[in-house]
Parts: C-alpha cells; sequence; structure tokens
C-alpha cells in the first residue's frame, strides 16, 4: 500500500479509529499457495498489541495458519468516491477524481486456541467488547454449561500485531480552499460515507 506522507496515521489516531472498527479481513497465505484465503471477520482489539476472535472450524483458512501462524487484518472504511469535477479548482472538465478513505493493515503472529477454557476466556473478550451491557452470562466451559457442547465449532485466534500500515487519505495534499469545496460537496450529496468521510476532511484539515 502506497502511503504518502500526508496520509500517514500517527499511532494514536489509528488505534483510536480501531477502537471504533471492530470488523474487517483475515488474510493467511500459508506456504507455497497460489492465493491467499480471506476471511471477514468481527474482532476486539485491546487498544495495544492484542486482537481475538474466532471463527467456525470447517473454515478453510485453518490449514493455512497451521503451516504459517502469521497473517494480516485489514480494515477499511470511511470511503467515499471524489469526483472529478469536485477535485480542481480548474476547468472541471479535466479534473482528476479519487478516493477517500481510512484503512489499517494490522501484521501479526498467529496462536490458534483449542484449549476449551482458553476458548472460553477468548469468547467472554470478545462478547463483552460487544455487549458490554449484555445479558448474556459470561462464557464457560464448565461441564454444566450449554457453553461446552458449542466451543468444539469453533477455533479461537490470537493476534500479536507486529506491524502496522495505517493511511487516512482525505485530501491531505490540497489547500484549505479544495478542502472546503470538496467538504460542501460531500455534505450536498449526503451519500452512504459521505458523512464519515466528512468529518475525516474536516478532522484532518
Amino acid at each position: 500500500m502506497l502511503i504518502h506522507p500526508w496520509d500517514a496515521a500517527s499511532d494514536a489516531e489509528w488505534r483510536e479509529w480501531l477502537s471504533t472498527h471492530d470488523f474487517g479481513q483475515l488474510i493467511a497465505g500459508g506456504t507455497g499457495r497460489d492465493l491467499p484465503v480471506v476471511t471477514p471477520a468481527h474482532f476486539a482489539f485491546d487498544g495495544d498489541r492484542t486482537v481475538v476472535t474466532h471463527l467456525a472450524r470447517p473454515n478453510p483458512i485453518w490449514p493455512l495458519l497451521e503451516e504459517h501462524p502469521r497473517a494480516l487484518l485489514t480494515v477499511v472504511d470511511d470511503y467515499t468516491y471524489i469526483r472529478a469535477d469536485w477535485n480542481t479548482d480548474a476547468d472541471p472538465a479535466f479534473g482528476v477524481p479519487t478516493s477517500y478513505y481510512a484503512t489499517v493493515q494490522l501484521e501479526g503472529d498467529v496462536r490458534l486456541v483449542d484449549d476449551p477454557d482458553s476458548k472460553a476466556s477468548l469468547l467472554e473478550k470478545q462478547l463483552r467488547h460487544f455487549e458490554p451491557d449484555g445479558a448474556r452470562a459470561p462464557v464457560s466451559a464448565a461441564s454444566d454449561s450449554p457453553d461446552r457442547r458449542l466451543l468444539p465449532g469453533i477455533r479461537g485466534i490470537e493476534f500479536t500485531i507486529t506491524g502496522v500500515r495505517a493511511k487516512f487519505k482525505f485530501g491531505g495534499n490540497k489547500t484549505e480552499a479544495d478542502r472546503d469545496r470538496i467538504g460542501t460537496r460531500l455534505a450536498d450529496r449526503g451519500g452512504r460515507l459521505d458523512a464519515e468521510a466528512l468529518t475525516q476532511l474536516r478532522r484532518r484539515g
């Protein structure tokens, strides 16, 4: 991924963004494979260097992670299309369109979690991330817990971050007048993620 200096995200910036963007794609290459396996997944990030998630046991990603316990976790959001005629202060007939987006790509070491008690602990962390006020009972591997019979159907993943590439592409190379003009167009258009992109454009301006 190309990251120009004006699009680079600070450490604090990507961490804060990732704390509220918890759905991404886990990508595993394995050894000598033609193509990677890409698996969408919700996850929980601890704000430091650990991500936890789980997947169904039949998922095709497991052989690859067993062969090579490294993966990428990529998250993309706040994206929108910037029209050619918006992206120029000259003749709109010759403007160049672009995309605005935020993305964080995490490189990491993977530890597969199969022990029932450890899986229950991992699931509890993930559950409380998404349902901090939920009525769901704590996940348990105890023999008398209804969870016990469900745990064999999944495997857990503890992902330790070893590298980060984070890019927030929101007109950082444009003048204030350019950003104001584009921001007005985004507000007027009101597309699906235009409001999110506009917030980033103004915040980073």
